[in-house]
């Protein structure tokens, strides 16, 4: 018995630290990003709201940052499938990060799917999402916020999702 409770207090203290060493890494990454966040684009609202399930909803953009959307939201984590657009406008209302990418390179995707595990939060999570023909680019959502990437940039990106992840409209966490 004192091995089982030995053996577990090590593996809560050792996901701890290593949650916590992995944070602080991000952070470093976000603060060396922080002059990319001169090219985030504040977007002209479309309100918010949901329309039924079974109806759908044009968007003036190919990367909605607001407007009505779909009752549920997609759910934070790394997707090889797309996504509906309503559905991401709901994560963006929830305070998630939407990330768009197609072919942006493996490193790029191993760090884009660490991201998304390590923020999984119902307000303040990532959603890491494919978008045919992006190429090598990256594009970055939050609600009314989009930073577009023609390579991924790690640290400009980390400073994306450090700055508006958490702040959506709908409750406000961060």
């Amino acid at each position: 018995m004192a091995v089982i409770i030995i053996s577990a207090a090590l593996g809560i203290g050792g996901y701890w630290w290593w949650s916590s060493a992995t944070e602080s890494e991000f952070l470093a990454l976000a603060a060396e990003g922080e002059p990319a966040l001169i090219n985030v684009k504040t977007d002209v609202s479309d309100g918010g709201g949901h329309y039924a399930a079974h109806e759908s909803q044009s968007y003036p953009s190919k990367f909605p940052t607001s407007g009505r959307h779909h009752p549920v939201p997609t759910e934070p984590g790394f997707y090889k499938i797309a996504r509906s657009p309503g559905q991401l406008v709901h994560a963006v209302e929830h305070g998630h990060i939407v990330i768009y990418y197609d072919q942006p390179g493996a490193d790029a995707l191993a760090t884009l799917e660490k991201w998304a595990g390590q923020y999984s939060g119902h307000w303040d999570g990532v959603v890491v999402t494919p978008m045919p023909g992006l190429r090598e680019k990256i594009v970055l959502t939050a609600w009314v916020k989009t930073l577009k990437q023609k390579r991924f940039n790690a640290a400009g990106a980390a400073a994306f999702i450090d700055k508006f992840r958490g702040r959506g409209p709908e409750n406000p966490v961060r």
